[in-house]
């Protein structure tokens, strides 16, 4: 059996399923969402059901869920960058208004039926738009909400909340589509996001103090990516779930050819199966953590994709209603067991202040994935069979466990990321020097030489703390006349940088340049010196 998780194995007692609901701010903003997620996932149905009306080849309904995923990984990226930078409650409200706007337009299109299958594509890549620039800053207000030690059971209920609305969302659009209209979904689903609206107004967070200085967009941007590429437990992350949703796409973007395809199936059945999903996905959420005392996050993901292997076969090899229903339900629990374990080790792999980047880096890679696997399925079952498409991505997924064995999930659950203000106060600039320029700091260090080996394999461990922090060059140098000076050397976009350097080392990388300095014979320790270059200069 894998090895437990953390809270397996402290003396502490872990956080019930149902603690976060303590906290006013988070109770409040999980019913919102759980209200605009109904609507949500009636827009995903509504949308993938008329694209069948519309056109019903593969290769065109499954780019209704590429339209849907590939925003994220467009725009992320610059999306979390702008979270990190600004009010995220401001920034949440914005969006919001913006999707209101468009799934009003949307549904008067669909009742005046006007659509096409172009412009469906159109308003689904707006709405995904839209979700692009909501999620990080959306994930990345969660531990505002709760304290750290109720993170992992806050995320299990957001997306337990999320599989709630996917139980109810598909079957109330299901029966909307065939009573009302293929309008209504549409309609219920510009109402729902007035919801979100609602709250965020309501809720008032403690305002963080502002920077003072902010860089380029895309030098913060750069940033982002520097941190997450030496963020090892991130990348790990990263990686395992590359593996896994690329395949696992198969079933969320075939789901509506599958129900057609079924025996005596239709827009009803879509709607049950996707229900199913949901339903399955609660019951998987309530049982996590439980799961979670006895075995690791990795453990988790390697049975959730077993599972979700089982599912794809079983949705391939028949085509009778209750066999699809059963493998929707094993479907969703075993998909809500892989993405809340993937989203634990993410939130825990990063420190506050560059949260939403990183986030935005691994959703970029989730719905990537997903887009990147909707267009691959759909051109396959389009060249072959819908049953082909989804044998295929049953046997990429095991070879997927095989190729990623390496790559461990929940690295940093361990992790101390909170800030260590362990660094002492950075000097004031000259006359003459500004805070724009690029920043240059050496470390100097007097190392005897039956410490050498030791030295430098700690120095180079320490390094990716210092890109992940903000240096864009480090180099180590030893002295040529005095033999064991050496000199450590990195730099900075701008003397500004250097400053939150400063407050964004954790009590982890803390930790391990107490280590460093050890190595120092000297008792003062060693010797740093600033640098910026001069104006005029580029």
């Amino acid at each position: 059996m894998s090895k437990p998780s953390e809270n397996a194995t402290s003396g502490q007692p872990a956080p019930g399923a149902f603690s976060p609901f303590g906290h006013i701010a988070f109770a409040l903003l999980w019913t919102a969402t759980l209200i605009s997620n109904v609507g949500t996932w009636m827009h995903d149905v509504g949308a993938g059901w008329l694209m069948t009306t519309l056109n019903s080849s593969p290769a065109v309904v499954t780019l209704v869920q590429a339209a849907t995923t590939l925003p994220v990984f467009l725009f992320a990226l610059f999306a979390g960058t702008l979270a990190d930078r600004l009010d995220k409650r401001r920034m949440l409200i914005t969006i919001n208004i913006f999707m209101t706007g468009v799934a009003t337009v949307l549904a008067i299109t669909v009742w005046q039926e006007w659509m096409t299958p172009v412009l469906l594509i159109l308003f689904t890549f707006a709405m995904g738009t839209g979700a692009a620039f909501m999620a990080p800053a959306w994930q990345a207000v969660v531990p505002q909400l709760v304290p750290r030690e109720k993170l992992k059971p806050a995320i299990a209920l957001n997306s337990m909340g999320i599989n709630i609305s996917r139980a109810i969302g598909p079957a109330l659009a299901g029966v909307l589509i065939a009573s009302v209209g293929l309008a209504a979904p549409f309609a219920l689903n510009a109402a729902s996001h007035v919801v979100i609206i609602i709250a965020l107004v309501l809720w008032k967070p403690v305002v963080a103090k502002k920077k003072s200085y902010h860089g380029p967009i895309l030098s913060d941007m750069a940033t982002g990516l520097r941190h997450v590429r030496y963020n090892d437990a991130l990348k790990q992350t990263a990686y395992r779930s590359m593996a896994f949703f690329l395949f696992a796409s198969a079933y969320w973007s075939l789901l509506p050819l599958i129900a057609r395809q079924a025996e005596g199936g239709g827009s009803q059945l879509y709607g049950i199966l996707m229900a199913l999903i949901g339903t399955g996905a609660v019951t998987g959420a309530l049982l996590l953590p439980r799961l979670a005392r006895k075995v690791s996050s990795d453990m988790i993901v390697r049975l959730g994709t077993f599972g979700t292997m089982v599912a794809l076969c079983a949705m391939a090899l028949s085509a009778t209603p209750p066999a699809l229903m059963l493998a929707a339900f094993v479907g969703g629990f075993s998909w809500i067991a892989v993405l809340t374990s993937f989203n634990v080790s993410a939130q825990m792999a990063l420190p506050d202040w560059v949260r939403a980047r990183g986030l935005a880096v691994f959703l970029m890679v989730f719905f990537g994935s997903m887009a990147l696997g909707s267009i691959v399925w759909g051109q396959v079952a389009n060249a072959t069979s819908v049953q082909t498409a989804l044998l295929a991505a049953t046997v990429g997924l095991g070879l997927g466990i095989v190729l990623t064995r390496k790559f461990k999930v929940g690295q940093g659950e361990k992790a101390d990321l909170s800030p260590a203000a362990a660094w002492p106060q950075a000097p004031d600039l000259a006359e003459g020097q500004a805070s724009d320029r690029e920043a240059m700091v050496t470390v100097e260090y007097k190392i005897k030489d039956d410490n050498r080996d030791a030295f430098l394999a700690t120095l180079h461990t320490f390094a990716k703390e210092r890109f992940r922090d903000g240096a864009t060059r480090w180099f180590i140098h030893e002295s040529v006349e005095e033999p064991g000076t050496w000199v450590e050397t990195f730099h900075l976009p701008s003397w500004s940088e250097h400053l939150e350097q400063h407050e964004r080392m954790t009590k982890d990388d803390a930790d391990l340049q107490k280590v460093l300095r050890t190595f120092d014979q000297r008792a003062s320790g060693p010797v740093v010196r600033h640098f910026v270059s001069p104006i005029g200069e580029t």
